[in-house]
């Protein structure tokens, strides 16, 4: 009972809408009603720019490790391993869905990446900030987020079940499915990357334009 209740409280954080509720306040707009019209950093970034891109991730993120780590409030899982690593998926995943279904706002949200790479810190520290290393180095050589985060997830699982080599099956299938679900909620990023189509982040607009005074000259 009382891990059925942490389920639906990490649901609960996972719902919490960053990316609607900044766009609402701040600048008066639904950010679904913009760019790819998901509730998520990516369009965050596309819509309203790096900076509140930033502030909509680094929520989503901290959403999903405190889902995550609300195994604490039950000490008796400390002891057992096997147990909290099964209470923790089901918390994270629990607030992933929650942020791509989200009760407070119309169960219309993002993909989930961020929130699913608070969780993926929450387990897997280490993995984790190799992963963000994945991001933040695709992201300034594309200005992708999307692909960024693609790449990331399927890493996610390069590094558990080949890099680390994670012994513990349920971290193995975890990886798994951590890198089908971030592929599989980015199909139409995947066709406009093909096509050509799809939007860059607003960063490194000084390197560009350096890039572009050179071209010139």
């Amino acid at each position: 009972m009382n891990e059925l209740l942490l389920i639906v409280l990490a649901y609960l954080i996972g719902s919490i809408p960053t990316a609607v509720w900044v766009s609402r306040y701040f600048f008066d707009i639904d950010i679904r009603d913009y760019g790819s019209g998901n509730a998520g950093a990516t369009n965050t970034f596309r819509v309203l720019g790096s900076k509140w891109g930033s502030f909509v991730m680094v929520i989503d993120i901290i959403k999903g490790v405190v889902a995550t780590s609300l195994y604490i409030v039950l000490p008796y899982y400390m002891a057992d391993e096997w147990a909290r690593t099964n209470l923790m998926i089901g918390l994270g995943l629990s607030a992933v869905i929650g942020h791509i279904f989200p009760i407070w706002a119309g169960f219309r949200g993002g993909k989930g990446v961020a929130t699913l790479l608070g969780m993926a810190v929450a387990i897997q520290p280490l993995v984790a900030i190799c992963c963000i290393g994945v991001f933040l180095l695709v992201l300034y050589l594309t200005r992708f987020v999307s692909l960024s985060s693609i790449l990331a997830g399927i890493s996610f699982m390069v590094f558990i079940l080949f890099i680390f080599n994670e012994k513990e099956p349920l971290y193995r299938i975890f990886a798994v499915l951590v890198a089908l679900m971030v592929v599989l909620t980015h199909q139409k990023n995947i066709g406009r990357i093909l096509k050509g189509t799809e939007s860059k982040v607003p960063i490194l607009k000084y390197r560009d334009r350096r890039k572009q005074r050179r071209n010139a000259e």
